[in-house]
């Protein structure tokens, strides 16, 4: 054996730093079985009913998840924001069709990784798994809310909401307030309302200084008084003067019924006199 065929050893600690799994390296490059897609405003990553191949992770845009019925009513089930994985459902046990559309609704910058690559790696890097985990546990409690905001509440509210989420509102760190450019009738399909609603709810906000409004949307804390009152903080503001009006005339009409009352029955002390006059 030749000096040069001479095998360089290795210790533990080495090779343990050359298997190290960086998970920021893994999910920002391309590697084997990942690749990297950007998209335009409207652009699709897959389709309602294609073959359910791949998982993307969404490193900056927005998008959102929509479902097509037989008749061709469009329904939005999530929006979706950086940091979320798109197509999560390609790795179950049997690969099959994709439930839903995935659109993007800003410019988007995505990694898609092929379902093999997923597998895989969920199986020999725990760091990637218990991310991933928490994504789906995230996941299915965001859709319940987006269940519930649709059944419930106003488009108003519904629209306040969105802002607030694709602000990053409730997340760690500051909030990014200025959202990314996003037009009307986005919005409007996003809420199930239409472009018209959405104009009058946004002129709205910018009245009460909820959102600065001037081609992209600056959004403000206040708004969320929207998502926790009934109504816009102005109005709401005045509501306790009118339940104090209200309540001293309840209790002006309650005097006076007691005063009606006591004047028109006779008191124990006047039926003596009124007998002895009698007599």
């Amino acid at each position: 054996m030749t000096a040069d065929e001479v095998p360089i050893p290795i210790s533990s600690s080495t090779r343990n730093l050359i298997r190290k799994f960086d998970l920021a390296i893994f999910l920002a490059n391309t590697g084997r079985g990942r690749k990297l897609v950007i998209l335009k405003n409207k652009d699709i990553f897959f389709s309602q009913g294609s073959p359910a191949d791949c998982v993307f992770y969404l490193q900056a845009g927005h998008a959102r998840l929509t479902v097509v019925s037989e008749s061709g009513k469009e329904a939005t089930i999530t929006q979706l924001a950086p940091g979320d994985f798109i197509g999560e459902d390609s790795i179950a046990a049997i690969p099959g069709l994709r439930m839903a559309t995935a659109t993007a609704i800003t410019a988007c910058t995505a990694l898609k990784i092929s379902r093999d690559e997923m597998v895989r790696v969920m199986r020999e890097e725990h760091g990637f798994s218990d991310l991933f985990l928490k994504f789906l546990i995230a996941r299915g409690m965001r859709i319940q809310a987006d269940l519930v905001d649709q059944l419930f509440n106003s488009s108003e509210k519904r629209l306040a909401r969105i802002l607030l989420l694709m602000a990053e509102f409730g997340k760690p760190g500051e909030p990014e307030t200025l959202i990314p450019k996003i037009t009307q009738e986005t919005l409007a399909e996003m809420i199930g309302t239409t472009r018209s609603r959405v104009s009058f709810f946004m002129n709205r906000f910018r009245k009460h200084g909820f959102i600065q409004y001037n081609g992209r949307i600056r959004v403000h804390k206040s708004l969320l008084n929207v998502i926790l009152l009934d109504q816009p903080a102005e109005r709401r503001a005045s509501r306790p003067a009118l339940l104090d009006m209200r309540q001293r005339n309840v209790k002006t009409r309650a005097k006076a019924k007691v005063k009606v009352k006591v004047t028109t029955q006779s008191s124990p002390q006047e039926t003596p006199r009124r007998r002895s006059g009698q007599n």
